[in-house]
């Protein structure tokens, strides 16, 4: 289907644009804070994404984009860093409104941390020649390590929402690995990464959107709180 990844971008957008401007959720007063988030994560993770892309590492199907490309992304990659992120935060944003009491212990949390940094590390033993798998796991175990250092409590608040996130996240990126359709709309050179996969996804596609949307969140969390105290 051609532009279908511009499809899956609005598709995912729409819905919660929509209801950003619901009376009891009022998700639009987040605007302030969330779009100079992205556009910090975007600092990092387009940069990577075109040094990538240009070595090769991952590349787009052009049956499926529209053609249209700034530094040789697909304009479709570049709302990719919006539109997920957006719907992911009103998620959060939402599930917090609705269920309040949705957060881990600092304990669960600890051991949540403790098990994803150890296996990003073992993973890195093995495999610290495979870029996408280095770069990704370098970045998403020093972001962990802040986080879970010096906004501990916005961790455990987190996690729970992105293990609900992460199933139609992974849905999405099925799509654009290959699921349901005859090609791949992004493929990688599994050269550079550990060449395991949850279904046609790689294993770090579960660690790039953590790292992604852990980024976004606790930007806007500090924004938000640096606020309050002007």
């Amino acid at each position: 289907m051609k532009n279908l990844y511009l499809y899956l971008n609005i598709g995912s957008f729409v819905v919660p644009f929509l209801f950003s401007f619901h009376p009891k959720l009022q998700f639009y007063k987040k605007w302030k804070y969330l779009f100079p988030a992205i556009a910090i994560m975007m600092a990092f993770y387009i940069s990577w994404d075109i040094i990538f892309t240009n070595a090769g590492f991952w590349g787009f199907n052009d049956a499926y984009i529209t053609g249209y490309k700034i530094f040789n992304l697909p304009i479709e990659e570049w709302l990719f860093f919006i539109c997920i992120p957006y719907a992911c935060m009103f998620t959060h944003h939402s599930l917090s409104y609705l269920s309040p009491n949705l957060t881990f212990s600092n304990q669960t949390a600890s051991i949540i941390y403790v098990t994803l940094v150890t296996t990003m590390i073992i993973c890195l033993w093995y495999y610290y020649d495979r870029w996408y798998t280095l770069v990704n796991f370098v970045y998403t175990i020093l972001l962990l390590g802040l986080v879970y250092n010096y906004m501990r409590d916005k961790l455990a608040l987190f996690l729970p929402t992105f293990l609900i996130i992460l199933l139609p996240f992974l849905l999405v990126n099925g799509v654009l690995t290959g699921s349901f359709i005859q090609e791949q709309v992004v493929w990688y050179d599994h050269a550079e990464n550990m060449n395991t996969r949850i279904f046609t996804i790689p294993v770090e596609d579960s660690l790039y959107a953590l790292g992604m949307l852990l980024t976004v969140y606790v930007l806007m969390e500090w924004l938000e709180s640096g606020s309050k105290k002007v």
